[in-house]
């Protein structure tokens, strides 16, 4: 009896998943499904990227922001923060050989304040820098050092798509790096679970409280970002860019989408990369709580686990069910899988990656615990939420 009823209330739970959680599994928010009207005047837009210890990817990250096809003036402000490699140099020399040195202003980041996480701060830096001149941009672009717009409309696109709408904030989910095992196993399951977390449909919604941004790539409107405050309201933020979301959301309307015109190009080769990458800031979603860590883990048991060790293990009804479950898990899967361009038979394993993250988060709170949370380029940020 008892395993009829954990059976039936993991189905439950899937039914409720699929059909009344804003279609998250569907992936029907995309930035190529319909194509937004070009505005009259394109207004000027200064990308602004923190960047520490990234002598890896930034040069392609500026290149590929130097050969957009925007019709507006676009330039560019790296905050080289404290970097102990080669991350100014390589960016210079990625617009002198692009011929674009003027569209390029590199600052070298402040130290740290107190109560400030690394990333905000440098971002702070660079949006005033880039409204020091006279004429003030009509739009900021907060984008990561990894970030390649391997579209070269893709600027041009989310722009369009903020002046159609009246957007204060338009936000990609940029396609992450899948290639080694690791990656594909877990990277695809990361937007699945982001949407899961914060379906897109619903932050879309103008009428609806739900609110978040993909930090990778952010089009922010600068009298907006005023108005909520600046991004001093969320200086100690790990997860920034839901932070931000849900303060840009109180001034206007947002919007965020799957894309596959802009890629991360950071390699997470082995599982410890993956990871680290979760650890740092899963802890603080449960805002520090024991409880809600406690009551996450049990409801991730009962989502991905329950279903398949009934279908391994159970009898009868049961097993029946748990069947039922598993497929349906994997099932909803395969929008994200198609996405990503693997193997449907991937959806098979969702539960051991529900494990798998389930083990991450748990991680995330035992190194907050031995003040080791929020590591990220050598900087210890664990205290900056209690700030």
């Amino acid at each position: 009896m008892m395993l009829t009823f954990l059976a039936c209330l993991a189905l439950a739970v899937w039914i409720y998943l699929l059909t009344a959680r804003g279609q998250f599994w569907r992936a029907l928010e995309r930035d190529d499904l319909g194509e937004p009207q070009p505005p009259a005047l394109w207004p000027q837009v200064t990308a602004v990227i923190p960047a520490r210890d990234e002598e890896e990817t930034i040069g392609k990250t500026v290149s590929s922001l130097l050969r957009q096809r925007y019709l507006g003036e676009l330039r560019i402000v790296l905050v080289d923060d404290n970097s102990g490699d080669r991350t100014a140099e390589l960016a210079r020399k990625a617009a002198e050989e692009f011929g674009s040195a003027g569209r390029l202003t590199i600052l070298r980041g402040q130290p740290l304040p107190r109560g400030w996480t690394g990333k905000l701060f440098a971002v702070k830096q660079g949006i005033e820098e880039a409204q020091k001149n006279a004429e003030q941009p009509g739009y900021l672009l907060l984008t990561d050092a990894d970030i390649v717009y391997s579209n070269e409309e893709a600027v041009a696109r989310l722009v369009a798509r903020a002046e159609a709408g009246g957007l204060v904030l338009t936000s990609l989910m940029v396609k992450l790096r899948c290639e080694s095992t690791a990656e594909k196993l877990l990277i695809p399951a990361f937007v699945f679970f982001f949407q899961l977390l914060y379906p897109f449909l619903w932050v879309n919604r103008r009428s609806d409280s739900t609110a978040a941004a993909a930090g990778g790539c952010m089009l922010i409107r600068p009298d907006a970002l005023r108005k909520a405050g600046g991004i001093e309201a969320i200086k100690s933020a790990l997860i920034d860019d839901c932070a931000l979301g849900a303060k840009l959301k109180e001034q206007g309307p947002v919007w965020l989408g799957l894309t596959d015109r802009v890629h991360s190009i950071r390699p997470y080769p082995d599982f410890s990369d993956i990871r680290k990458m979760v650890a740092r800031s899963a802890y603080s979603q449960l805002h520090y709580s024991p409880l809600l860590l406690a009551g996450t883990t049990l409801g991730m048991i009962l989502t991905y686990l329950t279903g398949p060790l009934l279908a391994l293990f159970g009898h009868g009804l049961p097993q029946i069910i748990g069947i039922a479950v598993w497929a349906l898990m994997a099932l909803s899967f395969q929008p994200i899988l198609r996405l990503y361009r693997l193997n449907p038979l991937w959806g098979v394993a969702l539960p051991v990656i529900g494990l798998i993250y389930m083990a991450f988060t748990l991680d995330s709170a035992y190194q907050h615990i031995r003040g080791r949370g929020g590591v990220w380029k050598g900087r210890v940020q664990a205290d900056a939420s209690k700030v």
